[in-house]
């Protein structure tokens, strides 16, 4: 695996290579070589699996090959400060997601601003699921609520770790209800599936796609979506919402670019993006894997990511997560 200085400097010196011609003009070629797509999470995951989705069909319609690059680590950060210094020319591009907004408050010294620096040009959502081992005897969400405040403390939820989107709706749902359940972070979502399966845990959220299995099987019980809407997948699960007015939960997986890209570029891939995410196959697709297109301009995915910040933000503060 290269290192990330390698990739960077490699980046560097492709942009030093461009021919000398006007800005607007190498903004309408753009691209004219292999764009970088640099994900911060090992290959498999919901992010990576965005990624590779979008490059193919990026690649087919812009004649260039979209590498995917799996720069794991300190829960996303070192991909996103590596395309952060990478040249603003749109041949490094950022596979991002809900993790960037806790980062802004979980991580004290990081050496970029998520909102001050990138743009986002697309993304898509996927809703959580509120899991419980059948030995827990609550049916519906009310009822788990009820059966936590007669146990408080001795309920165990699990997640993919600390401060991650997984954590932060769980922290959400224990202080919109105000229960008391025990944290226990995993080295990823399958482990804590794992426990869960085994009774170790009791509670998960968690993306749809990977249990929808042990759901109809009735190994474990699904007690509600975590999004304002039900999941086409689990038409019978309610939403979370239904019971606790104002949770809203999601992952989200995006593409960003330096905010100093060339705006010809950014509006391109903004367009072929959201094109693509509508076409019919791209969408049978996200509604296998459990998620739902977001089409949008870069300004109004800025906003939402705002709002994602101060979300989960106030989360982050009043759970006192703290980085491992």
């Amino acid at each position: 695996m290269k290192h990330p200085r390698r990739t960077f400097l490699q980046l560097a010196a492709g942009a030093a290579a461009l021919p000398a011609i006007s800005r607007v003009t190498w903004a309408q070629a753009y691209p004219t070589r292999p764009v970088h797509w640099i994900v911060g999470y090992p290959a498999g995951g919901g992010t990576d699996i965005f990624a590779r989705l979008m490059g193919q069909s990026l690649s087919e319609r812009l004649g260039q090959p979209f590498i995917i690059e799996n720069r794991s680590g300190a829960a996303s950060t070192i991909a996103t400060e590596l395309v952060a210094r990478a040249p603003a020319d749109g041949y490094a591009l950022l596979e991002t997601d809900a993790a960037a907004a806790i980062n802004a408050t979980l991580y004290d010294n990081l050496n970029f601003n998520f909102i001050r620096d990138f743009v986002v040009i697309g993304i898509i959502r996927t809703p959580l699921v509120m899991l419980v081992h059948p030995s827990v005897p609550a049916k519906t969400v009310p009822e788990f609520i009820a059966y936590a405040k007669g146990n408080s403390g001795k309920i165990s939820f699990a997640s993919s770790g600390v401060g991650s989107p997984l954590q932060a709706a769980g922290e959400m749902f224990k202080m919109m209800t105000d229960i008391n359940m025990t944290h226990v972070p995993y080295r990823g979502a399958a482990p804590a599936l794992t426990d869960l399966l085994g009774g170790h845990v009791q509670v998960l959220f968690v993306g749809a796609t990977p249990v929808i299995d042990h759901i109809r099987a009735a190994r474990l019980r699904a007690l509600a979506v975590t999004t304002a809407t039900r999941l086409e997948l689990l038409p019978d699960i309610p939403s979370m919402a239904d019971f606790v007015p104002g949770y809203e939960a999601s992952q989200w997986f995006g593409a960003g670019l330096r905010k100093d890209t060339p705006a010809e570029i950014v509006d391109k891939l903004n367009k072929q993006i959201n094109t693509t995410l509508t076409e019919p196959t791209m969408r049978v697709r996200l509604t296998d894997l459990g998620a739902t297109a977001f089409t949008a301009s870069p300004d109004d995915f800025g906003k939402f990511i705002a709002e994602e910040t101060e979300k989960w933000g106030k989360v982050v503060r009043a759970a006192n997560i703290k980085p491992e």
